[in-house]
């Protein structure tokens, strides 16, 4: 019910998070399993609030294992499908967990379920792909010897910025990896290493690589145009749209700044909390405004102009942090 309910919610709201979503093949996110969806990981817990928004079918995903270390963490991340992943660093005593959760991957693929793995292993806030790690190829492996006919999808998140809403977000999908191109008969060190081959060359493709102050160049690849009489039709309805969201916004971000603000997870985590509070603070606007002796109409139609508003703003503000 919790994941239902949270995947209906990012739908409604993913366009006042995210100003411009860009995906090379839309007709994927109709896919069914089993897939493995290959993806670098730039940006957090977000990278799997997005695409589990976006495809049509359920998507469980791994995360980092020390994310598990409360019991009530673990139930939360678990009742939300997602599964625990060890790194050595984390522990070597966790790693057995790791075996658990990749034979219940398998048991997912089997049922024709998709799961995304983050094969770099690690979030960093880049736009840069960076060397694989080997888990993805143990998984895909482990499914092909178990006869499931896994289909691996390599995936390429970019964003136009790291530290603000309404950003521009390009994912590109790329050739699916498939049991007939690698040498299963081989070692594992052989396949493992021709399988990271092969999902490196493919994700290459998909990942944008610029430099960390290279703002032309990210401009280039992630900007969208807006006109100034677009600008202009839309300032003072976007104006409005910053004033009347500043009560909600402001005391959350300086709440993820202090908390997050040096580590990759700030922009994951005040998209979190934007995106659980809104509903909250749309219901306390309206019963502020019916308590004031406004007709339940007129605050119906002021709350629908809330999320407009905010539109509007999204539309112009700057798109970019560097």
């Amino acid at each position: 019910m919790l994941y239902q309910g949270l995947k209906l919610a990012s739908r409604l709201a993913i366009r006042l998070l995210c100003r411009d979503i860009r995906i090379n093949n839309p007709a994927i996110l109709e896919t069914k399993g089993p897939v493995l969806l290959a993806a670098n990981h730039p940006n957090s817990f977000l990278d799997s609030i997005l695409l589990d928004t976006l495809f049509k079918e359920p998507v469980w995903a791994l995360a980092r294992g020390d994310a598990f270390k409360k019991k009530w963490h673990a139930r939360l991340l678990q009742s939300l499908r997602i599964f625990p992943v060890y790194r050595t660093s984390e522990g070597v005593e966790n790693l057995h967990v790791n075996y658990q959760t990749f034979n219940t991957c398998v048991a997912l693929f089997k049922q024709n379920q998709i799961v995304t793995i983050y094969s770099e292993a690690l979030c960093v806030n880049e736009w840069h792909l960076r060397n694989l790690k080997k888990g993805t190829a143990r998984l895909a492996i482990q499914a092909w010897e178990a006869g499931v006919p896994l289909t691996v999808l390599p995936v390429g998140l970019n964003y136009s910025s790291f530290r603000t809403f309404g950003k521009n977000i390009h994912i590109n999908f790329g050739e699916p990896i498939t049991a007939d191109r690698i040498p299963l008969a081989k070692s594992d060190g052989h396949r493992h290493q021709h399988f990271n081959q092969c999902l490196q060359e493919e994700l290459s493709k998909l990942v944008y690589e610029i430099a960390p102050q290279d703002k032309e160049k990210l401009e280039q690849l992630l900007g969208v145009p807006v006109s100034t009489v677009e600008k202009r039709i839309l300032f003072p309805f976007a104006l409005l749209g910053k004033i009347l969201h500043v009560p909600l916004y402001y005391p959350l971000q300086q709440f993820t700044l202090s908390h997050f603000g040096k580590t990759g997870h700030y922009d994951s985590v005040l998209s979190a909390l934007l995106l659980l509070s809104y509903p909250l603070y749309l219901m306390f606007i309206g019963v502020l405004l019916v308590s004031q002796g406004i007709s339940i109409v007129s605050t119906l139609l002021v709350i629908a102009g809330f999320p407009l508003f905010a539109w509007c703003h999204v539309r112009t503000k700057n798109q970019f942090d560097v």
